[in-house]
């Protein structure tokens, strides 16, 4: 099995593609660039970058590579995890890692890892059929050069114009601009005079009237009113323990998984968003730690054998 086609065809349409056990693949969108003196035009791309430490199975891979494939999820989590030991194998051994269309990792002494990305593949699918562009230089010297010819040949002069004296329509306009001014300021003024004192009036009317009818007011209350009991929502954003059922990159996922589980009747919760931009889901959360735990163990022998704890 080609694990590397799967995890390059993920990264056309997925920001995070998650190697369970190794690490996490990132793409980040590149906006079109100039560089250089030949002005080279570059379109928009996405740029990949690797994260060792995010390593938890959130399905995505494991998953393609099931439909893929057409063997089963758990065939193709032990696939991944085959192909994962010999990846870790590679890297002991300070050999270089080489994935087609995606980059190379090496792994120091001290345990660094260091991802370089191979630049081959655009994934970003907007700018499909988009290549590099290099415009040719300007040569701005040798035209002023042809120009400076052409007037040494045909020289331009340029011929005054005599103009009409059109002075006099000048104060016309002016005038007439003037006076038509002069009656809309102030026909506008009269207008705006008339307006302010009938709005006066009718404030002075309608705050009348009110007070009137407070002064008639009167407010009896024969009989006690009822109590009146709220149940307060359980907030359990605060609890220090989650069951987690998946980690997702997609948020439309997350919150379909979300759904499924609230039908199935868990108390399921949405997670907040991480700062790789996944989307967490969780089973329940818990106050006590054996309360958690118990839960665990029920879930992986009942529902989902792949659940786990997360402790904030």
């Amino acid at each position: 099995m080609n694990i590397n086609s799967h995890i390059s065809s993920l990264l056309y349409r997925y920001q995070c593609v998650t190697v369970p056990g190794f690490g996490a693949f990132l793409t980040e969108i590149q906006s079109a660039q100039l560089n250089g003196s030949a002005v080279t035009f570059n379109p928009p791309t996405k740029v990949v970058s690797f994260n060792a430490n995010i390593k938890n199975n959130d399905g995505l891979l494991a998953n393609h590579i099931s439909l893929a494939e057409k063997i089963s999820y758990e065939e193709a989590v032990v696939s991944i995890s085959n192909v994962v030991d010999s990846w870790m194998q590679k890297l002991q051994s300070r050999e270089t890692l080489s994935i087609e269309n995606i980059g190379n990792i090496k792994l120091s002494s001290e345990m660094t890892w260091f991802f370089e990305p191979i630049n081959n593949t655009n994934y970003l699918t907007s700018s499909f059929g988009l290549s590099n562009f290099i415009s040719p230089s300007i040569k701005r010297e040798e035209l002023k050069k042809v120009v400076e010819e052409l007037e040494e040949v045909a020289p331009i002069i340029f011929t005054p114009e005599k103009k009409k004296n059109y002075s006099y329509l000048k104060y016309a306009a002016a005038a007439v601009m003037f006076f038509g001014l002069a009656g809309t300021i102030g026909y506008k003024y009269h207008y705006d005079n008339q307006i302010e004192q009938q709005t006066l009036l009718v404030e002075k009317s309608v705050q009348d009237k009110v007070q009137d009818k407070i002064q008639e007011a009167t407010f009896f209350i024969d009989t006690p009113l009822p109590e009146v009991n709220i149940a307060l929502e359980e907030d359990t954003k605060n609890y220090p323990y989650h069951i987690v059922a998946g980690v997702f990159s997609s948020e439309e996922n997350a919150k379909n998984a979300y759904t499924d589980l609230i039908q199935q009747g868990f108390k399921a919760e949405l997670g907040p968003k991480s700062n790789n931009g996944m989307n967490p889901v969780y089973f329940q959360s818990f106050v006590e730690y054996s309360e958690a735990k118990s839960f665990l163990d029920s879930v992986r022998n009942s529902s989902n054998n792949q659940a786990w704890l997360l402790i904030d």
